[in-house]
């Protein structure tokens, strides 16, 4: 289970992130780095720990012409990250995965953020629910190469019937029985996640918000491995 749980390093200062991962060092194996510790020096530190042989879950959604999303790519490659996300956009996704092509790097297709409900996604101008949405995403992802989906694990045993047993299901908005859910609104637990297909679970504040995060993280793997 210690490879399939992502913690996400969801924190402000490169300090703080190096700390977090000195702490969990032995627990865990696998770290996302998102917008906020991107734009903090975390760009560096994720080189860093690659080039240690720790797996990178880079959480750019990256979104834009194809040309520019595929030169992106190829230097993300260079970087040695594991996964990246990208919208699940068709043209989006096949200009990824071309310039992907021969590499180690997963790509995911980022169906509907977990923050979103279907008051959301009809705000945002589509005709499906969050659910059908997810759907219908992780079919295009399929057909466009991709090695993986990011959805809620609300939709995960759905989407593993669309995608088959290969293909990563990455489900983030994961919180521990009795947590504060935060600004996520569709949530499931470590071992519900696991029943529904996910392979693997991304969890950011439940451990690195913690007073003990190694704790945390044990408990949340511990979680996984009854599922």
């Amino acid at each position: 289970m210690r490879d399939r749980l992502i913690v996400g390093l969801d924190l402000p200062t490169l300090k703080e992130a190096e700390k977090a991962v000195r702490e969990l060092e032995g627990a865990v194996s696998f770290y996302k780095i998102g917008y906020q510790l991107a734009f903090a020096g975390g760009l560096d530190l994720a080189r860093e720990l690659a080039s240690g042989g720790t797996k990178v879950f880079l959480d750019m959604k990256l979104l834009d012409i194809d040309n520019t999303v595929a030169k992106g790519v190829e230097n993300i490659v260079k970087m040695g990250m594991t996964m990246l996300t990208l919208h699940a956009y068709p043209k989006t996704m096949r200009a990824a995965v071309e310039a992907a092509r021969g590499s180690e790097l997963c790509l995911l297709g980022v169906t509907v953020l977990t923050s979103m409900d279907e008051q959301d996604v009809i705000d945002a101008g589509y005709e499906y629910d969050p659910h059908t949405l997810a759907l219908r995403r992780s079919e295009q992802a399929l057909h466009a190469g991709m090695g993986g989906i990011v959805c809620s694990a609300e939709e995960a045993e759905a989407v593993r019937r669309i995608v088959g047993p290969d293909l990563a299901v990455v489900t983030p908005g994961i919180r521990p029985s009795g947590s504060d859910h935060g600004d996520q609104k569709r949530v499931v637990t470590p071992a519900q996640a696991i029943r529904n297909g996910s392979s693997h679970l991304v969890v950011g504040r439940p451990i690195v918000a913690a007073p003990d995060r190694r704790a945390a993280a044990e408990a949340i793997l511990a979680e996984m491995q009854s599922a």
